[in-house]
């Protein structure tokens, strides 16, 4: 045994509210990993803390190493033999790989300027929470810090900045988000996952995404009303937090949840494209991931099994 796999893993990430373990969507990604690879690790929030001006969350620390970005973190565990991806097959993958690619090109940007650049949601949810957990004089400077760099990747990932202004790209913004939500509400369809009875990596990013647009009271937000019209994408939520972050919350939501409606049986045109386009890079990685695959694999740690919140339910979700 290896240094590391013997040494101790501690997570310092944003704390939780919202009903969530975490309200920072990279967080939450590594949060949701760990609990589905069986990873044991020791979260140490960084809220009320100098570390949050100091420190890039979410950071792995284990023995001397220390590793920033979900990434690089999941990497990481799946070296430590901490892999929730084990049992896909090569072609699943290479799907995740696309879909995780889709959910930073499409998505990122809507949420970016969900929470950190309209002015309402900035004013009355995001900055004073994240002042609230910062210390003084820190809580004068996080949020506006964390505004700025927010904005300015939204720029950068859908203009060419400086020469154009937010305005001028935010209709584009929402509308590929809303067609990438579509798009991962058809993918997941009545499952309880993306990739059978178990999550996995994809699952984790979704999840992370998904997860604080789906819980935060938001006094504006079209993107967050686009959400809660999908109701497999929002149950798939709710499912996660119940089996993996809350035994409490399972008896709530298996009270309350009822029949949901089925999923569209047709895709329209724009959802189409998406699907092609993930279809495309899907098989390219798969190629390119053919010789990694081939390499030896270990069987990795697995949690205990956890009921599914379906099986509480009177009726299955779509």
């Amino acid at each position: 045994m290896n240094q590391n796999m013997a040494a101790a893993m501690e997570l310092r990430c944003w704390g939780g509210d919202w009903g969530l373990p975490s309200v920072h969507t990279e967080s939450l990604i590594v949060l949701a990993y760990t609990k589905f690879s069986g990873a044991k690790v020791a979260v140490s929030p960084i809220d009320w803390t100098w570390k949050t001006i100091t420190v890039t969350v979410p950071e792995l620390l284990c023995g001397d190493t220390a590793v920033q970005e979900p990434t690089q973190i999941l990497n990481f565990l799946r070296k430590q033999r901490f892999n929730a991806d084990y049992e896909l097959t090569a072609r699943q993958g290479a799907d995740t790989m696309a879909y995780i690619a889709l959910l930073e090109e499409k998505l990122r940007p809507a949420l970016l300027h969900t929470f950190w650049v309209d002015a309402e949601n900035y004013s009355n949810v995001t900055r004073p929470w994240f002042a609230s957990r910062s210390p003084f004089p820190l809580n004068f400077l996080v949020p506006g810090r964390l505004a700025s760099g927010a904005l300015s990747r939204i720029l950068l990932t859908t203009g060419e900045a400086p020469l154009h202004r937010i305005s001028e790209v935010e209709g584009k913004i929402y509308s590929d988000a809303k067609e990438c939500l579509n798009l991962l509400s058809y993918r997941l369809g009545t499952a309880n996952f993306f990739f059978g009875n178990s999550p996995t990596s994809l699952d984790a990013f979704v999840f992370g995404f998904l997860a604080p647009l789906h819980k935060a009271s938001l006094p504006s937000s079209p993107l967050q009303s686009h959400l809660r019209q999908l109701d497999n994408l929002t149950c798939f939520c709710d499912n996660i937090l119940a089996v993996y972050f809350s035994s409490d919350h399972l008896c709530k939501i298996a009270a309350q949840a009822g029949s949901l409606p089925p999923v569209q049986e047709t895709m329209d045109a724009n959802l189409q494209k998406l699907t092609q386009l993930v279809n495309k890079e899907s098989n390219l990685i798969e190629k390119m991931d053919d010789n990694l695959r081939s390499s030896p694999q270990h069987k990795p740690h697995r949690p205990e099994p956890k009921p599914s919140l379906s099986s509480a339910k009177s009726s299955t979700p779509a």
